[in-house]
């Protein structure tokens, strides 16, 4: 997995008032658990698009004007319910020797017949969490949908991967294509053979 680096300024002043004018500078009050205690730090606003403005997920290395370099995962975010600004970030620190779980985004590949042939394709999950130490995190999910027809279902099960583990039941469904009005029934490529070759055969 992706990491995306953070410059920040550790912080020891902490609460409603110094939070309030670190947003005002420009600034993302935020903090990191997992340690030995919480440590509080901020960064500029911009400093954070590439990690949540993204379709992939990343994890974080945290430079911090002490010298200090921490590794760690964006916990949860929050954000102003009007403007969308960012109000605040949790961190959690991570340990390359110590599997860590997270939600990773899901991404179809392929081209499905079923679609093809008027279906609709439902995606559950937009995203899976899985568990695994930090270097095998992949960052996103890739699913082929290409065998999927009209009523098929994919399944977490399919997915199956030596790097990580779902952290999901085995019956969980991936993707799935639904009948719509428009869709015309699939046939098995082999059935469609058997049938031209039975044919063939009455014509002789």
């Amino acid at each position: 997995m992706k990491s995306i680096t953070i410059n920040g300024s550790q912080r020891e002043s902490v609460g409603k008032k110094a939070s309030k004018a670190l947003r005002n500078a420009g600034q993302v009050p935020c903090v990191i658990y997992g340690g030995d205690k919480p440590l509080h730090f901020s960064a500029p606003e911009l400093a954070f698009s590439k990690l949540v403005y993204t379709a992939s997920a990343h994890t974080v290395v945290i430079n911090l004007d002490n010298g200090d370099t921490i590794n760690a995962m964006m916990q949860e975010i929050q954000f102003h319910p009007v403007t969308d600004k960012i109000l605040h970030i949790d961190f959690y620190q991570i340990f390359e020797d110590k599997p860590i779980s997270m939600l990773i985004p899901v991404h179809t590949v392929g081209s499905s017949k079923g679609v093809l042939n008027g279906g609709v394709l439902r995606v559950p999950l937009r995203k899976l969490r899985v568990k695994a130490i930090p270097s095998k995190l992949p960052d996103f999910i890739e699913v082929d949908i290409t065998p999927l027809k009209v009523g098929s279902k994919l399944y977490i099960t399919s997915l199956e991967n030596e790097d990580y583990t779902f952290m999901h039941p085995d019956n969980t469904v991936i993707c799935q294509v639904r009948r719509s009005r428009l869709a015309v029934v699939d046939t098995d490529d082999d059935d469609e053979e058997g049938a031209d070759d039975a044919a063939e055969a009455t014509q002789e």
